[in-house]
């Protein structure tokens, strides 16, 4: 295990530039994995065998891509569109991707899940080293000039002070808008069904804890009482009882500092 840690945050185009100059300096070959670290994924198994795949296709150069399979419409997550016309993407380890999407309202959600092209985008790349950076160079030059004085001075004694000069210079941006939208380079996208959350909801947290729900889907939490309620999160972490009655789909998340009640639905409108 090695550990590199960045002086200041500068989005995932520099971080995943900081790995492959790392991974070169350990004269890595290799196709790298870039993952985020505050994912939740139920099912590690098909995480591993999904990246494998990916490992497979690049190494002969290209950017590859792992996109989950949908399981609902979606509003708090970017969309990956691949170019085959519906095919069962069962049969293929991979496809090309045809875009990259913001995320979406809840109406064309819909219509991503109804289509069957898409996949979410969990931020999960492999590529080689020399292929991150040969996209950072044509795409983002002076993101790739700062990596350069980095390499230089990897595995000597002034590379921390080195690492703090040049962080303080780069431009946050992250590696899907800087490389992944510009790229003409061939990109793919391995579909893959690993039971992954972003956790990036309280709508998340519920769902990840199905097996604390009660008979009607309640997830409860603390000293609530919760009386003809259905599919609600209630949370009482202010000290005192919070009671419910005839709530359906509602969130309701009681702390020491504030009180939310929320449609639970509507979870990622919370900022």
């Amino acid at each position: 295990v090695r550990l590199l840690a960045e002086p200041v945050g500068r989005n995932t185009a520099a971080c995943m530039g900081l790995g492959a100059i790392y991974a070169a300096h350990l004269k890595s070959a290799d196709p790298v994995a870039f993952l985020p670290a505050d994912h939740y994924v139920s099912n590690p198994a098909a995480l591993l065998e999904s990246i494998h795949r990916a490992a497979e296709i690049a190494a002969a150069g290209s950017i590859v891509t792992l996109g989950i399979v949908l399981t609902r419409p979606e509003t708090g997550y970017g969309y990956i569109q691949w170019s085959e016309e519906r095919p069962d993407f069962w049969e293929q380890k991979a496809y090309r991707v045809k875009a990259f999407v913001e995320k979406p309202t809840l109406d064309k959600a819909k219509q991503y899940l109804a289509r069957g092209d898409y996949l979410w985008n969990a931020g999960i790349f492999v590529a080689t080293s020399q292929t991150v950076l040969k996209e950072i160079e044509l795409h983002l030059p002076n993101l790739y000039e700062g990596l350069m004085r980095l390499k230089t001075a990897l595995g000597t004694d002034g590379f921390e002070n080195v690492l703090e000069e040049v962080y303080e210079r780069l431009e946050s941006v992250s590696f899907d808008y800087g490389i992944m939208e510009r790229t003409s380079s061939p990109v793919f996208v391995v579909p893959c069904d690993c039971g992954w959350s972003d956790v990036g909801s309280w709508e998340s947290v519920y769902e990840l804890r199905e097996e604390d729900y009660d008979d009607l889907r309640n997830l409860k939490e603390g000293e609530c009482l919760v009386v003809d309620c259905k599919g609600s999160f209630v949370s009482s972490r202010g000290g005192r009882l919070v009671s419910c009655l005839g709530l359906k789909d509602c969130l309701v998340i009681d702390t020491p500092e504030a009180l939310l009640v929320a449609d639970l639905k509507k979870s990622q409108e919370v900022r």
